[in-house]
């Protein structure tokens, strides 16, 4: 994991700014929190920032969220990267500045000075917890961020990734001070009712295919705008469509002002392929990309097509 190198390259720059994907879910501000703690604690100059104005509101518990800033203030900083698997992700120009990338996507681009990468880990937070905690105490505010990434990112230990060392990681978080029931709380009792109404709404598209293996639903503009949701209310609902007996693979589309967003999920199969075809990438069973505005239908064709053409190359009964 490069402890030292990581230590060495904060150890040398004055200031520091880390940063975590555009719309960022709770191990992206979990993992990015909880190293600003860390590096405040260690005496660095640090700043926390990301590009999305719109971030979930029901992590606003977690310490120091009010200080995550909307643009980078300091010049020359080292960049420490979380949970993002490409540069451009991240929002801002870096170009020319060292980068720590600190993830767990299988599909990530390797973009940084120094690359920890770790596909094996259920969390960035874990990768990151792995490489810094020889070096830096982890204190109650670092832990309780990083187990609430951890929640987040196995679905409250319930993903095909979660093993013994996944366990072994929240013991030891539990044991750095991290508040278990005040995670669990906010992550499982402080839904909006625009996320319920939005729910409502794309449930009432789902819609079977390929012999009821695959499911998809879908958002658009003016159902997100009837219900006041925001894309953090919609955080989770793909897992609805997986989650039925006979379908193997879960598609929302989401329609966003000049894009559409697509979250893919599934219960076996390796689905990062279909994802990385448009552009986007993520894990065996948690993938996703953006697309350019149009058709809703004809994107999820396209989709269809892709998941059709990937059964066949496996040997796999196809759509």
């Amino acid at each position: 994991m490069q402890p030292q190198n990581l230590k060495t390259m904060i150890d040398r720059h004055r200031t520091v700014t880390i940063l975590s994907h555009i719309n960022p879910d709770a191990d992206a501000i979990g993992t990015s929190l909880g190293i600003f703690a860390l590096l405040k604690a260690y005496g660095k100059q640090v700043e926390v920032v990301n590009y999305s104005t719109d971030l979930p509101l029901y992590l606003d518990f977690l310490p120091n969220f009010s200080k995550i800033k909307h643009k980078i203030d300091y010049a020359e900083s080292l960049i420490i990267a979380c949970d993002c698997g490409s540069i451009d992700r991240l929002g801002f120009d870096v170009q020319g500045r060292e980068i720590i990338n600190i993830d767990h996507h299988q599909t990530n681009q390797q973009y940084g000075t120094l690359n920890l990468v770790d596909p094996l880990l259920t969390a960035s937070a874990h990768v990151a917890y792995s490489a810094m905690e020889e070096n830096f105490p982890i204190g109650k505010e670092t832990a309780t961020c990083f187990y609430t990434a951890l929640l987040s990112d196995t679905r409250y230990f319930t993903t095909g990734n979660v093993d013994e060392e996944t366990f072994a990681f929240a013991v030891e978080l539990l044991a750095c001070g991290a508040d278990h029931q005040r995670a669990a709380f906010n992550m499982t009792q402080r839904r909006s009712l625009a996320s319920l109404r939005i729910l409502a709404k794309i449930l009432d598209t789902l819609t079977l295919h390929c012999n009821a293996t695959v499911a998809s639903m879908w958002a658009d503009r003016e159902m997100i705008a009837a219900t006041g949701a925001r894309m953090s209310d919609m955080d989770g609902v793909v897992d609805y469509a997986r989650s039925l007996a006979t379908v193997e693979i879960g598609i929302l589309l989401v329609e966003e002002i000049s894009q559409i967003r697509v979250s893919l999920r599934s219960k076996t199969k390796d689905i990062s392929s279909v994802a990385e075809y448009f552009g986007g990438g993520g894990h065996k069973n948690a993938s996703g990309f953006t697309i350019k505005s149009g058709n809703i239908e004809e994107i999820l064709d396209k989709i269809l097509k892709q998941i059709d053409l990937m059964n066949r190359k496996r040997g796999e009964i196809t759509c």
